[in-house]
């Protein structure tokens, strides 16, 4: 793994100082634990740390056509910027309503989790910002972690109540609904709930086809009983979850942020399993746990972008890292 060098340091030829974040190609934090991962694993491209100064770095998404990265800081209340060609870093929002999960609707506008607002918004192309849902049945949400936007529009989002449980990452509160997961059409404000069973939904993507929806339950956070595993449901034409399974058991860590690339392989945020395990777990469809992106830090959320959509981006902790690989996202927005 090696850091982003700034100008002038990479005009520092004084031989002592040529080892100091160099990395010998290919990067050992890049692993493959079986041949299929080969084909996604770039020989010359190394693990970059592009910033660290986070408490809590959650919910990156790329902006193509501003070339930039966005993502929240949860416990600083704001979010931050990228600039992937000056490589500088800015305050994108402050103060954020400690948000968290982040990604792009189909006309290019952010849609945000909220944690302290307790509300799921939209960010207009003029700025302005919408308030898509913040209450059901009359009801407040707990607090929106996760997001991500079906093809016909559809918001679907995670509710496992994070933020209103300590005031670090928003305000503590009582729940008022049950920790679940729903599905919202921005235009009409009908809302579905699409799964009730889970004790803390978290991450959240679909399949390239979106008949799959990934579901991460990261209930053993709370409970040491409790599960920590992604499950995985058909997705009906009506839009609703059918015939869920698990897809892995995480074993002694959990998912957070989950992706899937074009070929249907599922890239899992992993962490709290000590070094070793903590980074990103890369599955193919099958279910089988094909490479390993090792990070030193618990790895929360991550996402497709670059010029070519074929660099990943991960919020790990306090810092952001990168690393190019030969496959991109599934979701195109």
């Amino acid at each position: 793994m090696t850091t982003a060098s700034t100008p002038s340091e990479s005009l520092n030829h004084r031989p002592e100082d040529w080892q100091q974040g160099i990395v010998r190609y290919p990067d050992p934090a890049i692993e493959a634990l079986d041949k299929r991962f080969i084909s996604y694993r770039h020989g010359n491209a190394a693990v970059e740390r592009l910033f660290t100064g986070c408490r809590w770095a959650e919910g990156p998404v790329w902006f193509g056509d501003a070339r930039c990265l966005i993502w929240s800081d949860i416990p600083n209340n704001r979010m931050l910027r990228w600039n992937e060609e000056s490589g500088a870093v800015s305050v994108f929002r402050s103060l954020s309503h400690n948000s968290n999960g982040n990604t792009r609707d189909r006309q290019g506008r952010l849609v945000t989790c909220e944690h302290s607002s307790r509300r799921v918004t939209r960010t207009e192309h003029d700025g302005s910002i919408t308030v898509l849902m913040d209450s059901y049945g009359g009801k407040r949400l707990n607090a929106p972690n996760d997001v991500v936007v079906h093809s016909d529009g559809s918001i679907w989002f995670t509710d496992p109540g994070y933020g209103i449980l300590l005031n670090y990452e928003g305000q503590r509160a009582e729940a008022e609904l049950p920790n679940r997961v729903y599905r919202l059409e921005p235009e009409s404000g009908a809302v579905t709930v699409v799964a009730d069973d889970f004790l803390r939904p978290n991450g959240l993507c679909f399949s390239p086809d979106e008949s799959l929806l990934y579901i991460v339950d990261t209930g053993r956070s709370h409970d040491p009983d409790g599960p920590s595993h992604i499950r995985v449901f058909n997705v009906t034409d009506d839009n609703r979850l059918r015939s869920g399974r698990v897809f892995v058991d995480m074993g002694v860590g959990g998912a957070d942020g989950i992706r899937c690339d074009e070929d249907g392989n599922l890239w899992a945020a992993a962490g709290w399993g000590g070094p070793g395990y903590d980074g990103v777990h890369c599955y193919a469809p099958d279910g089988a746990r094909i490479g390993q992106i090792h990070l030193p830090e618990v790895c929360a959320n991550l996402c497709f972008g670059g010029v070519k959509k074929n660099r990943l981006f991960m919020a790990a902790s306090q810092s952001i890292y990168s690393v190019y690989v030969e496959t991109v996202g599934a979701q195109k927005p």
